[in-house]
């Protein structure tokens, strides 16, 4: 895939001093960003009725900075933020995910009165690292979140049975969701049953691996009550959500395929129950057309909302 720069009508600005500002607060004045998420409107809180919609913006933060064919699409900040924004000035997108950096940057550019926020928990699994499933926990802790006000935090969670970094990375997710249920968090947990090939991992995206990946994370920690799944859409998605009584919402992935393709296969499964909505990140955010605003506002019509709460 090819990508083209945003397009002029969604473009936020082009001066290359757009954001010099935020690194003005930081060395002034870091405690600023304290005080805006103290000061943030809350999001009123998810309900049944509603499905969500997530960007998600924490892949720099693994050194996963390609998108299709371009190997560091997500490396210009200024770019990312222009995109970020572009999408949570929709008022169909309820919230982000996203690494403590970029968080910062958005909580002081006031773009997250209102929404859903996420924190990345464990981004230590560099992307084509030598120990890549010993994913350890360098993001933000549940203890942080709960002083930013965020909603929950999310970790990855790829299980490699031939690997033994596999069972460090569930000690530690099974630890994140205890700490997150005792503030009362929400556990966003990303299952992948994984190999390495030729040196680097894949994720085994059959219906069957997905479903075994399911069973083994949503057994993780004493309790599942604040546990929510983030899972890819793949054939055979009747049978995947079979798997799980626990909210889950869809992984987006790395774009493949055309663009009509990708939104056909989200608005199948969005129908499907216990589908509590997206978390998408690159496909929206770099569109091959560019067009950031309007790739949001055709996802943002998939999403099912009732006027009424399901019993």
């Amino acid at each position: 895939m090819t990508l083209t720069p945003v397009s002029p009508e969604s473009a936020v600005d082009d001066d290359p001093r757009r954001y010099e500002h935020l690194t003005t607060i930081r060395l002034e004045d870091p405690e600023a960003v304290a005080r805006a998420a103290n000061s943030r409107r809350r999001h009123p809180g998810v309900k049944a009725g509603r499905q969500n919609f997530i960007v998600a913006a924490d892949h720099p933060a693994r050194g996963a900075l390609a998108v299709g064919s371009d190997p560091v699409a997500m490396a210009d900040r200024r770019q990312l933020l222009d995109r970020l924004q572009i999408v949570l000035a929709n008022p169909a997108v309820d919230g982000v995910l996203a690494s403590p950096d970029i968080m910062d940057d958005l909580l002081l550019l006031g773009a997250l009165d209102g929404k859903l926020v996420f924190g990345s928990m464990n981004r230590g699994g560099l992307s084509g690292l030598v120990n890549e499933f010993d994913d350890r926990f360098t993001g933000h802790t549940a203890a942080a979140l709960k002083a930013l006000g965020a909603d929950g935090g999310k970790m990855l969670t790829r299980i490699c049975l031939g690997d033994p970094d596999t069972v460090v990375t569930l000690e530690a997710t099974a630890r994140a969701i205890d700490s997150l249920a005792e503030r009362k968090l929400i556990a966003m947990v990303e299952p992948f049953l994984s190999v390495r090939e030729n040196g680097r991992v894949r994720n085994d995206l059959t219906p069957n691996a997905v479903i075994k990946s399911i069973a083994i994370a949503e057994g993780l920690g004493s309790t599942s009550a604040y546990t929510w799944m983030k899972l890819p859409v793949v054939a055979e998605m009747e049978r995947v959500m079979a798997a799980t009584t626990m909210p889950t919402v869809l992984l987006g992935g790395d774009p493949d395929g055309s663009q009509d393709e990708v939104f056909a296969t989200w608005g199948a499964a969005l129908a499907l129950p216990g589908v509590r909505g997206l978390t998408v990140g690159r496909t929206l955010l770099y569109p091959a057309d560019g067009d950031v605003a309007g790739a949001v506002a055709t996802a943002a019509s998939l999403l099912h909302h009732t006027t009424e709460i399901p019993e």
